[in-house]
């Protein structure tokens, strides 16, 4: 067994009196104080949470464009400087590898964010796709320090940060999946306004050495206006709140992108790409629903979805007591014939059913 990794900001959580959890390989803080009040201070306020146990890469070279558009499942061609995509890399039988986000930084130049447990699999599909292209692949992972301010506040406490400087795009006119370069005491910073929790937000990128720097000049940014230091166990119920898929969760090796409502991200009419001859699902395969229910029952991961007489329909794959809405939300895979939104079906909660009923994702949308 490898020995745990912590990202640079270790001191920094154990300062705060975190608690940790594995993730990935990663010793990552699952809470500072209360998994309730870091989540509904992002829904009200701000939090500040350490994502550095995620993977980046950088692919350069002439034909950067056309090898992402083989490696990927989307268009990544199309996507203009300054600008961000969701995308899924995809196994030869259609099968999802990772779901990563990519920025285009310059004509030749992209980088790739992918999830922390998947770094290996991901470099190397990543790496065995480059042998028909003009590019070079880079796993820059461990250079690099990922902080995500999120929250309704997000925007004016990074605005804050007076050691922020150089920002290429005006805050106010940085769109949602967008990017701006900018500099933190000199260097180079790379400010996203995108997240994982359905709130607006930044995801900041810094040398790993700046990290710690950056971390406490948020906090002292954040301070006025509410922030709070979130771990994993918040950032868990706001994403299934938001309706975003969690990798080993909603999405696996053995999940096919349409399967899990995420047939829009697949580009069919591509010439060619990893994944395009099995893509197609079976007209009888599970598919991804949201649940509702009432009381205060959550069905968690891996409790059943059943008919009213016991058979089984399927499976929760995320579930909570959801903070926000006061009542159990789940997202579970479900026979399609099933799948209606309005559907009645019940949870098996340790030997109790528990009605639910299929209901649209997300669960909960941020007021504009």
């Amino acid at each position: 067994m490898s020995d745990p990794r912590y990202t640079p900001l270790r001191a920094q959580h154990e300062a705060l009196g975190a608690s940790f959890t594995d993730f990935g390989g990663w010793q990552m803080p699952v809470r500072y104080t209360s998994d309730l009040a870091e989540h509904h201070a992002v829904r009200q306020a701000a939090g500040l949470f350490d994502i550095s146990h995620m993977a980046e890469f950088l692919i350069e070279g002439e034909q950067s464009a056309a090898f992402l558009d083989y490696a990927l499942a989307g268009r990544l061609s199309a996507l203009p400087i300054g600008k961000a995509k969701y995308s899924l890399l995809l196994a030869e039988d259609g099968g999802i590898i990772d779901d990563v986000i990519v920025y285009r930084l310059a004509d030749e130049r992209f980088l790739v964010i992918a999830n922390a447990g998947n770094r290996a699999p991901a470099a190397e599909a990543f790496s065995a796709r480059t042998s028909d292209f003009a590019v070079t692949f880079a796993d820059a992972s461990d250079e690099y320090a990922l902080l995500a301010v999120q929250g309704p506040a997000s925007e004016a406490i990074v605005a804050a940060i007076d050691v922020i400087d150089d920002v290429s795009t005006p805050w106010a006119e940085q769109k949602y999946y967008a990017w701006a370069d900018a500099t933190f005491r000199g260097s180079p910073l790379l400010i996203a306004r995108t997240g994982y929790t359905g709130e607006d937000g930044f995801e900041l990128m810094v040398r790993a050495d700046d990290a710690p720097a950056l971390w406490e000049s948020v906090i002292t940014a954040g301070a006025p206006h509410g922030l709070v230091p979130a771990g994993l166990a918040a950032r868990d119920t706001l994403r299934l709140e938001a309706g975003m898929p969690l990798y080993g969760h909603e999405l696996s090796r053995e999940t096919k992108p349409a399967q899990a409502g995420l047939g829009r991200v697949v580009v069919t009419d591509k010439e060619r790409f990893v994944g395009q001859s099995g893509v197609a699902v079976a007209s009888d395969a599970p598919v991804l629903v949201g649940l509702v229910a009432e009381g205060k029952r959550a069905g968690r991961a891996g409790y059943a979805v059943v008919a009213e007489d016991g058979t089984v329909l399927g499976e929760v794959t995320s579930g909570a007591l959801s903070p926000t809405l006061g009542h159990p939300i789940a997202m579970a895979y479900v026979e399609p014939g099933h799948a209606e939104n309005g559907t009645q079906l019940f949870l098996d909660v340790r030997g109790t059913k528990i009605p639910a009923t299929v209901s649209a994702l997300p669960f909960y949308r941020r007021m504009k």
